[in-house]
């Protein structure tokens, strides 16, 4: 791997390997992500997860997919859309990469957003008036996806377009001033001349 990022051409084995450079990751993209992130989890902890429902009986736990979207309300259903969209955007800042690939990124923020989506839900599980229901995991999953989609790939585009292209710097051709032409010294003979006859 050369220092830019890319692969060659393996002499040994001949087998051809990426030769595109790496994504490089843009550190005040990151910072603010990282920090956005960290915002909303807590946000999301502090007023959903770890707030007690005063209710007076709960639902069983629900562990079949979309079966408690029969008796879930319309505004139900997209809070729980909405409850985690953010990360859709959130996760690839935090990354700081603006020329990553759409489908890795895609699967990577749809990854870890159902990563946090269910540590969240185990975790308000122990919060009275809370229950696990595993379409909150997935209507969360879901949310996530489809604000990837619509946002990250027209965000990208716009932050490479925006972002100012170096350019080489130009190098000034020095005139140097005219050199007046100097006539080369006579080298001394190594005779002497003869003198004229006395008349």
């Amino acid at each position: 791997m050369q220092r830019d990022g890319t692969r060659t051409r393996d002499e040994r084995s001949g087998v051809r390997t990426d030769t595109r450079p790496a994504a490089a990751v843009h550190p005040p993209l990151r910072r603010v992500g990282a920090v956005g992130l960290a915002f909303h989890l807590s946000l999301v902890l502090w007023l959903v997860v770890l707030r007690p429902l005063p209710v007076a009986w709960v639902y069983d736990a629900n562990l079949t997919p979309l079966a408690s979207l029969r008796s879930s309300t319309g505004w139900q259903v997209v809070g729980e859309l909405l409850l985690l969209a953010p990360l859709g955007v959130l996760l690839p800042l935090a990354g700081g990469r603006p020329r990553a690939r759409w489908l890795p990124s895609f699967l990577r923020t749809t990854g870890v957003s159902a990563l946090l989506a269910t540590g969240l839900e185990f975790l308000s599980s122990w919060t009275p008036g809370h229950v696990l229901n595993v379409d909150h995991i997935l209507l969360a999953v879901i949310g996530v996806a489809v604000t990837h989609v619509a946002l990250v790939p027209a965000l990208r585009r716009l932050l490479r377009e925006r972002r100012p292209r170096v350019r080489a710097p130009e190098v000034a051709t020095l005139v140097s001033p005219p050199v007046a032409a100097v006539a080369p010294a006579r080298a001394p003979r190594a005779y002497a001349e003869p003198t004229p006859p006395a008349r």
